[in-house]
């Protein structure tokens, strides 16, 4: 099992890794996920995503896209997976994601995903707000 901080992380890099990870049979879990980042103007970056949360349709029907920064950067890991296929779905079963860091995982060995920082990004913590 592989734990990774994701404290400044750019947000694609950690889902592409986590993807390829998941497909090789690796058991992953992703902490700090409200830090991780996503690289950008923020303008657009918030624009983006209130365009996603508002095409709903009618009568309510999906696609409901979360508010939730786990289940955000969790998305984001699904969109790299073949998902529909069993293997996707397995491999995606695999994955756990979390705000702050569980008692079960206090004091383990982590590996650092983030790096420093660009110039223009926004945590996938302040999009919900």
């Amino acid at each position: 099992m592989k734990i990774i901080d994701g404290t400044d992380a750019t947000m694609g890099r950690l889902a592409s890794y986590a993807a390829k990870e998941a497909l090789n049979g690796e058991e992953l879990v992703i902490l700090n996920c409200d830090k991780v980042i996503i690289t950008g103007r923020e303008k657009n970056i918030l624009k983006e995503f209130l365009e996603k949360r508002g095409r709903v349709g009618s009568g309510q029907q999906g696609p409901k896209v979360s508010r939730l920064s786990y289940k955000i950067v969790k998305r984001s890991i699904r969109g790299m997976l073949p998902h529909r296929a069993k293997r996707g779905k397995d491999a995606l079963g695999r994955i756990r994601c979390h705000n702050k860091v569980p008692r079960e995982f206090e004091g383990k060995k982590m590996i650092k995903a983030g790096k420093e920082k660009p110039m223009k990004y926004i945590t996938v913590g302040e999009i919900p707000k």
